[in-house]
């Protein structure tokens, strides 16, 4: 399916009927000119908890607000079109109550104009899910690793492998029943996504996972090489934007020094036309 032939918005319906077709593509945006670039080419766009780390520098995403992701979904929203646009809660707005959960969510869709929202959580978060769905709110779930819980998970460590992988397979497959209309399956090891992806009805959305999976996401940071701070595996780099601005930075601090900018082509000079009466 190309970027052009959907002229309206996708919904989380259209979504979930990709379920073992063409592979859905999605990445992050927190900002209005990014997403107005992803939005060209992907089907949906997360404005991820991962902006903690990658705009405001926070050790992981357990320090992220609800507002902080309202503002960062206006943002998005604002630069998309196209994309089913789906924003975080964030770790403290859902899991204490299902009235919590439910205040959370339908702030984010009424101030952001989202189409969805994603919580993580598996077995655990299923009534929630269900909750939500039923009261017009689409959910996109998150399972395997999921960052949240980084500390319970003792780090960011892969998931799925030996008695684990049944939980995680019993994760997804309680989302799905719940209502979710998809599932992103994170850092599991890729013969579990595989099976996870054949054994939900649900579209599956692999970060380190699996090519079988219904689709793909990474953070946009890591994707352009913004963020350096550490580089996962299952990140693909398709470019060095990093690199490319510190360079750039580096020449506009040296010709600033040696006074060889700003150049005459910068500046204003004086004539009739400039000048107020």
């Amino acid at each position: 399916m190309s970027a052009t032939s959907i002229s309206r918005a996708l919904t989380p319906p259209d979504i979930r009927a990709r379920k073992g077709g063409t592979p859905i593509a999605s990445l992050t945006a927190y900002t209005t000119p990014i997403a107005r670039i992803v939005d060209r080419h992907c089907d949906l766009i997360l404005v991820g908890d991962s902006v903690g780390m990658v705009l405001h520098g926070l050790p992981s995403t357990v320090g992220v607000t609800l507002d902080m992701m309202i503002m960062h979904g206006r943002a998005v929203h604002r630069g998309a079109e196209r994309a089913l646009v789906v924003v975080d809660l964030p770790f403290g707005s859902y899991e204490e109550s299902l009235e919590q959960a439910f205040r959370s969510a339908a702030r984010v869709m009424a101030e952001t104009g989202c189409g969805a929202v994603k919580l993580e959580g598996g077995d655990s978060m299923a009534e929630t899910i269900r909750f939500l769905t039923r009261r017009g709110i689409p959910v996109m779930a998150h399972v395997g690793l999921t960052p949240q819980a980084v500390n319970a998970f003792g780090g960011y460590k892969v998931q799925g492998r030996g008695a684990s992988a049944d939980q995680i397979l019993q994760d997804a497959k309680a989302v799905s029943e719940a209502g979710a209309f998809s599932v992103v399956l994170e850092k599991v090891t890729e013969p579990l996504a595989r099976s996870i992806t054949e054994a939900v009805a649900i579209p599956t959305i692999g970060i380190g996972a699996s090519p079988a999976c219904d689709g793909q996401i990474l953070v946009i940071d890591d994707v352009l090489g913004i963020f350096t701070d550490f580089r996962p595996k299952f990140v693909k780099r398709y470019a060095e934007l990093g690199r490319d601005a510190e360079a750039a930075i580096a020449a506009y601090a040296e010709e600033v020094r040696a006074r060889s900018f700003p150049g005459p082509e910068h500046v204003f000079g004086e004539s009739a036309k400039s000048k107020r009466g």
